[in-house]
């Protein structure tokens, strides 16, 4: 029997999405929640698991277009009667929620998820164990060996982190043994054979995209045309939304960061500590959570409809990211709840994620207020534009050694400029300047944190 698949709704009323790459093709053989194709929606790029098992008839979209949500988007061959296709999609869209956003297929009886198999060198893999001959990087070319492991096990992050680097699990696998590969293990086996790619700023947490390399200027064509789709487009819409409607205001405060960066040295000198690292992102962030306690304008919404201010007594705090296909803001929920070390933990995972691509749409949603890191890029201060529904954005610039005065005397310290744009329907000046004052003061003495609830 022939089975439809139709494009599910992806969240958030998202009406249409972009056939990025097509995982199959008709005459493949596909499994319950089985990869089927990347999708790019206006807000993240998800991977659409396949709601039957059986045999792809048709391809309705080619890689490159977009379709609405509802239509078809491709047909099965299943054994036995048709499935109901509304129901089926729906239920199997519902719960492979988890996995539109590359964690891996649902669990198998054994409770563990399904892995699929891997190409090396156009040779299909097994799906467990793998033969295949492998030289270790110290070795001379001449001197291969046989070698049977087992496929990598490894978190959808480090996978990420791996492959931005260029390096093969398989070989980091065959160093370490048989464990789950960390973050760590694979920059040890990168610094171990040279591999120099692009890094996560320790001291941010927030991925440093590598530039594009357009055509150098005076060669090719006089123009280039670039379509504006997926998450660019669904940005330049709401930032025209968020600057016509929005009264902004920005102001400014810097800060002598010294103590907190010193705090931030003697905690990474602690073993028990480093793993987290901590970075002046994450003091910032914990900070903008403890302020806001004490100005709620600064995490509210205008609702025009209703005609009410809405205040949060919560935080979902959104982390600004430069990723190859235009800025995004996924969220760290309930942020006020996170210890510093929490805090810490989940702005590099949100980093992680966001750089690999597979932020998905629920993370997006929302969002109380933002920060963006513009100091990774060495950039000291801007007025950022509100995302739309916020009523408070705080730029973080570049931390710099310059002469300040201490203690009545001139000496170098650590600096920091903060830009803070807010709503001026919601906030008032004094309010804005209060809780630029506050975050200040916490980084100015971290110790000042313990006056805040």
């Amino acid at each position: 029997m022939i089975a439809e698949f139709r494009l599910p709704d992806l969240g958030e009323g998202l009406t249409e999405a972009e056939v990025v790459t097509w995982l199959v093709a008709p005459g493949d053989t596909v499994a319950l929640n089985q990869t089927l194709a990347e999708v790019e929606t206006a807000k993240a790029v998800v991977e659409l698991p396949s709601p039957y098992e059986g045999t792809v008839s048709t391809l309705h979209a080619e890689a490159g277009q977009t379709i609405a949500v509802g239509a078809p988007l491709i047909a099965f061959d299943v054994v036995g009667d048709e499935p109901d296709a509304s129901e089926s999609a729906s239920e199997s869209a519902e719960k492979a929620q988890p996995n539109l956003v590359g964690y891996g297929a649902a669990p198998t009886s054994a409770g563990r998820p399904a892995r699929r198999a891997r190409r090396i060198g156009g040779t299909p893999v097994p799906v467990d164990t793998a033969v295949l001959e492998a030289a270790p990087h110290d070795a001379t070319p001449s001197a291969a060996v046989d070698v049977v492991i087992e496929r990598p096990r490894s978190t959808p992050p480090v996978r990420a982190h791996a492959k931005r680097l260029g390096i093969d699990l398989v070989l980091v696998a065959a160093e370490v043994g048989d464990r789950v590969i960390t973050r760590s293990d694979v920059d040890a086996y990168a610094e171990r054979v040279g591999r120099a790619g692009a890094t996560v700023d320790e001291t941010s947490g927030i991925p440093a995209t590598a530039p594009s390399s357009p055509a150098a200027l005076g060669d090719g064509e006089r123009e280039t045309r670039i379509p504006i789709r997926g998450v660019r487009k669904h940005t330049a819409a709401a930032m025209v939304q968020s600057a016509f409607t929005a009264p902004h205001v920005t102001v400014f405060h810097t800060v002598d960061v010294t103590a907190t960066m010193d705090l931030l040295s003697s905690l990474r000198d602690d073993r028990a500590l480093s793993a987290h690292r901590i970075g002046p992102l994450t003091v910032v962030a914990k900070a903008v959570c403890l302020a806001l306690g004490r100005t709620p304008g600064l995490n509210s919404r205008w609702d025009e409809a209703a005609g009410e201010i809405v205040q949060h007594n919560y935080v979902d705090l959104g982390i600004a990211a430069a990723t190859d296909r235009g800025l995004i803001v996924p969220m760290i929920r309930d942020a006020e709840r996170l210890t510093l070390l929490g805090m810490a933990d989940a702005v590099r995972s949100l980093a992680e994620v966001a750089r690999s691509g597979k932020t998905s749409p629920a993370e997006l949603a929302g969002g109380t207020f933002s920060i963006s890191n513009i100091g990774v890029f060495g950039v000291d201060a801007g007025t950022p534009i509100l995302p739309p529904g916020q009523s408070g954005i705080l730029a973080v610039g570049a931390v710099r050694r310059q002469p300040w005065e201490h203690h009545g005397e001139i000496a170098l310290r650590q600096m920091m400029t903060l830009s803070l744009s807010f709503d001026h329907r919601l906030v008032d000046g004094a309010e804005g300047a209060r809780f630029l004052k506050d975050v200040a003061d916490i980084l100015e003495e971290p110790g000042r944190a313990m006056l805040f609830r």
